[in-house]
């Protein structure tokens, strides 16, 4: 097999509106939403579905009603039955991972164009029976309804909420929003800030809908004829926190109140919160719903292809994937990796930290976007803060407004990145940022071509 030496470049990409759980998607399934996405990127391109060499599909909740879900688009949507097809998970980070596993394709010479991206239906996630099948209440499903009255009574059987389950961490055993408390402890980083940051981008996510800068790249969710959603739902949910910031000094705490406390929390997680202890009337509690990213549903999908490829389907090239970078780190501590993350990226680039003109960071909470903002400069002198304060990060919102639909979150900042590049003639390299549970960081960097 020959390597190929020739550029990777991303051509254009879509996603769907992001909808809130339960909500406007709720009945769209993960492969429904990704085979619209593929259909929609077909039409809005110059791509020739015979030229689709591959397409690899970013999905955390992976469930048995559509194995390998990659495989099972290219099958509904318009490409040919050839296509290639590899479905990931990597957590937040599936979506970024999958614009690798394509640039890594081409780079082995396997192929030249693929489809990347992520899906997600939070509102489909099921609830689950735990419990091994060499007990007769769950050997069949006969046996399963036969029971069902009594099946809980039994010892070693349950029922989880995958959603719940599949958000906490079963090393650490602590959930994403405990990860956010955990940092937010360590960095001092307070409420007030927290609340600060959360309503700024909430402000600009509603500034960039209203210019029209995600209608450049987004697709109306469609299903029988019926228009389900046009834009990004969570925004307009909580459009009242920009014209009334008080409300968000009224979000309750997730971690404190009449059935649990900070004490509790540091009894539970003090371990991790490095170089801090408990102190009574002093240590206070800061993440709440608001100033948290929200359990959305969506996809996204995004074109990767060799140069000489794109020239050759008259494909519009947005930008050159200049280097990526994974980083793994303590999971108690997972908001912090992609600072790590993008300190490898850059270095694998050869450029610094100052050469960044955009950032497009997952904001899965303000807690984990200000400790970054610590954290980076303090270990390798990067200032993050400052390209926040410039608009420079998150010019048009992020996570915390627009919803997290796992997967396809990944690929939905590298979209953002690659259309603001455009609208922007100054920008030059742009970086793509994200935390995942597990302790995982993704960085990638791009470069406008030329």
């Amino acid at each position: 097999m020959k390597a190929h030496d020739d550029r990777i470049v991303l051509c254009g990409g879509i996603r769907t509106p992001i909808g809130h759980i339960a909500k406007s998607l709720a009945s769209v399934s993960p492969e429904h939403l990704m085979t619209m996405t593929i259909n929609a990127l077909l039409a809005k391109t110059t791509l020739y579905p015979q030229a689709v060499d591959g397409v690899m599909v970013g999905w955390v909740g992976q469930g048995s009603h559509a194995p390998n879900i990659a495989r099972i688009c290219v099958l509904m949507s318009h490409l040919p039955d050839k296509a290639h097809a590899v479905t990931l998970q990597a957590n937040c980070v599936s979506g970024m991972e999958a614009i690798s596993s394509a640039a890594r394709h081409i780079v082995m010479g396997e192929g030249e164009v693929y489809i990347a991206g992520g899906t997600e239906s939070m509102s489909t996630f099921p609830y689950a029976i735990r419990g091994d099948r060499s007990m007769k209440e769950l050997r069949s499903l006969d046996m399963v309804r036969k029971n069902w009255a009594s099946l809980l009574d039994h010892e070693g059987i349950g029922v989880v909420d995958c959603i719940e389950e599949g958000l906490n961490d079963p090393v650490k055993n602590l959930n994403m929003a405990a990860t956010a408390e955990v940092c937010a402890q360590m960095y001092s980083v307070d409420r007030a800030a927290q609340d600060a940051y959360a309503l700024e981008t909430f402000r600009r996510a509603l500034a960039a809908e209203e210019k029209g800068f995600y209608a450049t790249h987004s697709v109306s969710v469609v299903e029988h004829e019926k228009t389900l959603l046009e834009k990004d739902e969570y925004p307009y949910l909580r459009e009242g926190l920009v014209r009334k910031p008080e409300m968000m000094a009224k979000a309750p705490l997730l971690f404190e109140g009449p059935n649990f406390t900070m004490k509790e929390f540091y009894d539970l997680y003090g371990e991790h919160i490095e170089g801090k202890q408990y102190i009574p009337d002093q240590t206070k509690a800061s993440i709440t719903l608001f100033n948290s990213c929200a359990r959305s549903d969506g996809a996204a999908a995004v074109i990767v292809a060799s140069e000489k490829r794109a020239k050759e389907l008259n494909l519009e090239i947005l930008g050159e994937i200049v280097s990526w970078g994974y980083w793994g780190n303590n999971p108690a501590h997972m908001g912090v990796a992609p600072v790590f993350a993008t300190a490898l990226a850059l270095e694998r680039a050869g450029i610094s930290f100052d050469k960044l003109d955009s950032i497009e960071l997952h904001e899965a909470f303000a807690a984990t976007c200000l400790s970054i903002f610590k954290v980076g400069r303090e270990k390798y002198g990067h200032y993050w803060e400052s390209k926040w304060k410039d608009a420079k990060l998150n010019p048009n919102g992020g996570s915390i407004p627009l919803g997290h639909p796992l997967a396809a979150t990944g690929t939905r900042i590298v979209l953002n990145a690659l259309y603001q590049m455009k609208q922007k003639p100054e920008i030059r390299y742009s970086l793509a940022a994200a935390c995942a549970a597990g302790g995982l960081g993704g960085a990638m960097i791009i470069k406008k071509y030329s």
